[in-house]
Parts: structure tokens; sequence; C-alpha cells
């Protein structure tokens, strides 16, 4: 292969886009979540997505406002779980030929592109996002998409593009407030590098007005409910939910959800950008570092960092091309990326199991047990035989049906006067889902947007009550009776609990709802 199609570039023309890899390896990505679009279940949070999807605003507690757009799109599909899922699907094929073509607008020929696109095909922690629901499966597209516009800038110095840049992050505001910190990090990397000469040009400003203007609807809506995200931030902070991880332990659990074999690529990117032949593009391994250093200091989730991997495997696969490019013999170097091809193939393999729905929870658990892994929780509380993302999609269809056994084993008079109280957005969101096929009326919530949705209409005093322990519910009711319970082997332990039947409360849940209100 020509060196000029694999080593850096210094000016145009760019090397040609290779369709076949890319239609190959977005093929490949569509393909392997299509087993997700019908197993195991709804995850919790997509629940709750739903529910937000029916209450379209500008803002919501715990989270920014798109993916309740994206919900209602399902629900207009139908809200079946194939009509759900997708679009992450879709999102992670987008992931993927952004990947692509990031390693093509930094100079990378066939084999970078198809070493690029490869390495994030593989990546553990990009296939879970992009199996379910959530700005997080979206957050990569959002913040890619900035950097290939950034990319573009430096290389043709068109300020212009700026605006597409503020447009794209105005969006990725608008999907995940995280992206607040990749926007400090662009701030940062511009100051850092030879682009803060474009602090002296209009249009970067305008792009930050840009991007100021599409986060504005919801930074009005946080004002009006008096910033209950920041509040909801302080309470998870405060309660130690989440798993805090120490420097070492963060960096370990980036080399594992990118998949190991892909570091090589991602930190070869990584040095490329910083003091390589990809110095001129420095300012993308600053936007990595500062990240970075952000997410440890505020002890973030460990993929909160997922989306930023994709430039540094672009650059990885760019900075691997040249190398194999400078092997002189062409059969050594056709082995050599043959073998490189082949060992994230593999790997990706082994792992692909573990990262998405393609084995019954037991042969899941006993695949897990066989590689020795023991995967890192990223929330304290949540126990259960499968991790989270897995766990939490078993249970709920069973959980509504036994919460209407109990509503059914009222007298009539009492179910004309009876509530059902969910604990949390899961529980609401799934009788919200399964409930009316099964005659049950909307359930009650005070936690996160639930809340602000409001108590019920009405002064019910018989309350099926889920999740509470009896001796939290002794003082908010005349008589606490146990009318059920649910047990799910695969769901998560904190929903196998009693169902409690609650009569003559001492006070309306309208009365109660300060107390009961909870976001966390």
């Amino acid at each position: 292969m020509d060196v000029s199609t694999d080593a850096w570039e210094t000016s145009d023309p760019r090397p040609a886009l290779d369709w076949a890899v890319l239609a190959l390896l977005a093929g490949a990505k569509a393909l392997l979540h299509v087993p997700g679009l019908w197993r195991y279940g709804y995850f919790r949070d997509e629940l709750y997505f739903l529910d937000c999807g029916r209450h379209l605003a500008f803002g919501y507690v715990d989270h920014a406002p798109l993916v309740a757009l994206y919900a209602k799109v399902a629900l207009l599909l139908g809200g079946t779980l194939p009509a759900l899922r997708v679009l992450p699907l879709l999102a992670g094929v987008g992931t993927v030929v952004l990947t692509i073509l990031i390693a093509r607008e930094l100079g990378g020929g066939r084999f970078a592109q198809a070493l690029a696109g490869l390495s994030i095909l593989v990546a553990p922690v990009h296939l879970m996002l992009a199996s379910i629901l959530s700005m997080n499966a979206f957050e990569p597209l959002y913040w890619m998409g900035a950097i290939l516009v950034m990319i573009r800038i430096i290389r043709s110095g068109e300020s212009r593009l700026w605006l597409a840049f503020g447009l794209l992050v105005g969006l990725g505001l608008e999907n995940k407030h995280s992206t607040l910190f990749f926007g400090f990090a662009v701030a940062a990397a511009v100051v850092l590098t030879p682009l803060r000469r474009e602090l002296a040009k209009p249009r970067i400003w305008l792009g930050a007005a840009v991007a100021l203007a599409l986060f504005l609807p919801n930074l009005l809506w946080q004002w009006q409910h008096h910033f209950p995200t920041l509040e909801d931030l302080r309470n998870v902070r405060a309660s130690g939910k989440n798993v805090e991880l120490g420097p070492l332990a963060f960096m370990a659990q980036q080399v594992l959800m990118m998949q190991p074999v892909t570091a090589p690529v991602w930190i070869a990117g990584l040095w490329s950008l910083l003091l390589g032949q990809g110095r001129r593009f420095r300012a993308l391994g600053w936007v990595y570092l500062v990240l970075l250093v952000v997410m440890m200091a505020l002890h973030g989730k460990d993929y909160y960092l997922a989306p930023a991997y994709p430039m540094l495997l672009a650059a990885g696969g760019v900075a691997f091309a040249r190398a194999f490019t400078g092997i002189s013999r062409p059969f050594r170097r056709a082995a050599a990326r043959a073998t490189a091809v082949a060992v994230l193939v593999a790997a990706g393999a082994v792992t692909a199991p573990l990262a998405l729905p393609l084995l019954e929870p037991g042969a899941y658990v006993g695949y897990q047990k066989a590689l020795g892994i023991n995967p890192q929780k990223t929330e304290v509380a949540h126990v259960g035989p499968l991790p989270q993302l897995w766990g939490d999609q078993f249970g709920w269809p069973e959980l509504v049906a036994d919460v209407a056994g109990v509503y059914r084993s009222l007298s009539p008079e009492e179910r004309a006067r009876a509530a059902i109280y969910a604990s949390n957005y899961g529980e609401a969101g799934a009788i919200n889902l399964f409930g009316p096929a099964l005659g049950l009326p909307a359930p009650t919530c005070a936690h996160q947007t639930h809340s602000l949705w409001g108590p019920p209409k009405g002064d019910p005093d018989v309350i099926i009550w889920l999740q509470w322990r009896r001796e939290w519910l002794e003082g908010l009711c005349g008589s606490i009776e146990k009318g059920g319970e649910h047990r799910h082997p695969w769901g998560m332990a904190e929903e196998n609990r009693p169902i409690w039947v609650c009569r003559d409360p001492v006070q309306s849940l309208r009365d109660l709802w300060p107390r009961l209100t909870h976001w966390n």
C-alpha cells in the first residue's frame, strides 16, 4: 500500500473513504444487536423513559429531554421492545461509522479505517450501551460528530464550521448534561493548542451561542423547577449510591470496558495525538486528558468516558497503519495486518456474549464464571445473579402480574377507591406498560420526575404498596396486610419483596407527597 494513504495527512486530498469497510463493519454492528431487539426484556430505565415520553417536557429531574423524545418515537412505533431497541441500534451503527470517518479525516486509508472501526465494534462498553434505549447510546454521536467538525477546522481553517460544532454540542446538551464536561474539555484544548487563534474570530463565539441557544429551554426548565438535577446529584453523592473508583481502578476499568486488546490501539492513538505523527491534531488528545481528569476528580462512573474513545481508536488506527506500512516486505506487512484483525475479532468473540443478550441467563452466569470475570458494579445497592444491565431486564411483567393478583383480591368496593404506590420509576413504568391489559389503574410514584406529575386525584383509603418494609408503613396506615410477594430468580434483589395492602392511611397521599418525594 502506498505510504501516503495511511500516513498522517498534512494537506488535502484525504484518502478515499472505503465504502466496503464501512458497509461491512456497520452491517456487522447492526447484526450483533438484532437478538437484543427481542431479548431479554425492558430495562428499568427504559420503562421510565417511556413514561417520560408520555409526558414530553423541556426537562426532567435526572436527565436531559431528548431521551424522552426518543421514547416518544418508540411509542409511536408501538412501544414494543423492537421499536424501543432499534433506536440505540442505529445510534451504535452511527458510532462505528463516525469512528471510520474520523480515521479517514485524520489521514487513514483502508487498513486504518478498518482497524479503527473494528476496534470500536468489539468494545464491550459500546456493545452494552447500544443494546438499550438511553441517552448513553446517542452521546458518542454528538461528541464525535463535534470532533469530526473540529478536525475539519484544524485541517482547513474553515472557522464557519464552528456553527456546526455548536449545533452538535447544543444537541448533545439536550441529550445528556455530561456534554458540559465535553464542552469544557474542548475549551481547554482550544486554549492549550494553536486553535487558540480561533478565539480572535467571531465564528467560534457564534458556535458557542448556538450551543447555548439549544440548551436554553432545558436551562430555563431547570431554573423554573429550582434546578432539581443538581439536587439529585447532591443526593446521589450524599447517599453513596455510586461505586467510587480510585485513579488506578478507574484506568483499569477503562482498559476492560474498551476490551483489553484495543488498549494498544487507543493508547497509540493518544500518544500519536500528543507527541507523535498526529500532533497536528493535539487538541483531540487534550480533550481526552481533560475529560479523564475531570471524571476521576468527580468520581464519575467508569463508562462516562466511553464516548471519547472513538477518536483515540481512529488516531490509533492511523498510527498502526503507518507503522505497518514501514514493514518493507509485503508478506510480513500483510501478515501483521491480518494478525491485528484476527486478534480483535477473536477477542471480540470471547467478550460479546458478556456484552450482549446472546445467552440465556443460566448460560450467561456459567460463561462468566468460566472466564473468571466478576463485573464491576456501578451502583452499590444493586445485587443479583446477573449484572445490573441484564438483571434489571427481568421480572417486570411478573411483578405487574403479582400486583394485579393483589388488586383482584380486593372487594369491588375497595378496588374502586384503591391506589397502587410504586416505590421507584421502574415499578411505575412497568405498571403503566403492562398494567392496562390486566385492568390495573395508573400507579402513583414520587420517585424522580414522577414526583412532579403529582399525587393521585381523589383520596384513596386502600393502597397497594410496593417494596417498602412493614416497619416503614406502620406509622402511615391504620392496618397493614401482606397481600402477596414478588420473586424472580434473575431479577434484581431490591424488587424481590412483599407487596403490602395499606388500609386507612393516617394521611392522604397528597399530604404525604413532600415526605414521599425522593430524588436519587
